[in-house]
């Protein structure tokens, strides 16, 4: 990003909420996908897209929760559109299955879901299980849905897939040697981040192949916010939230406030034609050095997750990891 960049500002700021960011909008003739929407974040985005009329699909690993997410959906929003499909994003099977059976347009895709492990583990291909869920799947879910969104963005003018990062971006690069941990000592806090730098870089790599066919993609941070996500936090890193609130580096949100940042990249119209961006509190951050300390920081966005250069490598390396794309897909590689 260069100096005479000039940020990308809305109305919106720290307090507002996904419903605030929605109010007054008609998004009738939208069709959009929410990732991990049986709870937290998720339900909230999809709820505020709801009461402002689209047509949300939640693509959710327990479709049981997603169905009581569902009916609380149509409940306070009386919005019948809302449907639960099976989605797991550490499965390519499952991954091709949500595909396949998608038809017609797309407009808004989100990629909210996520995890934290606070152990090592691997998915049965030796990759590391942060990094295959919060990023490998979401790629390969997005590239599955590029012909969809395209059509989309044909027919309504744009289309945008926001993916979901945070602060924690700021304690890791994506470490291109080593990105499972085969060689060097596992550290969740760390894999987490790497991953959460991943989402970013995606963004700013899909909207540089993809804006030519009406498609834009951007990072938020929703900032703190307490969801079933920090079930498996170490007290490590519980200990550095206490000392990071305590210190006012940030402090908590509600979970529709935490949404927020999501709606905004998702249907504010100053990102309606822009992509690669990293959002913070319903703007786009500024960016700050890669050695820049977090706690004085948390506002920004390191370079790290936002160069060019490593995109273009993050987006090579994980087409090779997921293997080739099918037919109809190179064209976009």
């Amino acid at each position: 990003m260069t100096a005479a960049h000039r940020l990308v500002t809305t109305r919106f700021d720290v307090g507002s909420t996904a419903d605030d960011v929605a109010s007054g909008l008609d998004l009738a003739d939208v069709r959009a996908i929410v990732t991990g929407a049986s709870s937290g974040i998720g339900v909230e985005t999809a709820r505020s897209l709801a009461r402002a009329g689209a047509e949300v699909t939640l693509a959710v690993r327990n479709t049981a929760a997603g169905a009581e997410a569902a009916r609380d959906i149509t409940g306070t929003t009386h919005n019948p559109n809302v449907h639960v499909r099976a989605l797991d994003l550490l499965d390519r099977s499952s991954i091709a299955n949500f595909v396949d059976h998608w038809s017609g347009p797309l407009h808004l895709l989100i990629n909210n879901a996520g995890v934290f492990l606070s152990n090592l583990a691997r998915t049965p291909e030796g990759w590391e299980h942060q990094f295959a869920v919060n990023h490998l799947g979401h790629f390969a879910l997005s590239l599955g849905l590029h012909d969809a969104l395209a059509t989309g963005a044909r027919e309504r003018g744009d289309a945008r897939i926001v993916s979901v990062s945070s602060t924690a971006h700021m304690n890791s690069p994506v470490v291109f040697d080593d990105i499972h941990f085969a060689r060097r000592p596992y550290d969740p806090q760390t894999a987490y981040a790497q991953s959460k730098t991943a989402n970013s870089l995606f963004a700013v790599e899909a909207s540089r192949r993809w804006a030519s066919d009406g498609i834009v993609a951007n990072a938020v941070n929703p900032g703190g916010v307490s969801t079933g996500l920090q079930r498996d936090f170490t007290q490590e890193q519980k200990d550095y939230l206490a000392t990071a609130e305590a210190a006012g580096a940030f402090a908590y949100k509600t979970v529709q406030q935490g949404a927020a940042t999501t709606l905004v990249a998702a249907v504010a119209p100053e990102f309606a034609h822009t992509g690669g961006h990293y959002l913070n509190d319903g703007r786009e951050a500024h960016t700050v050095a890669d050695d820049a300390d977090l706690f004085h920081n948390s506002d920004g966005v390191k370079q790290w997750a936002l160069d060019p250069d490593a995109a273009r490598k993050l987006w090579t390396v994980s087409l090779e990891l997921i293997g080739q794309p099918r037919p109809g897909d190179t064209l976009h590689q």
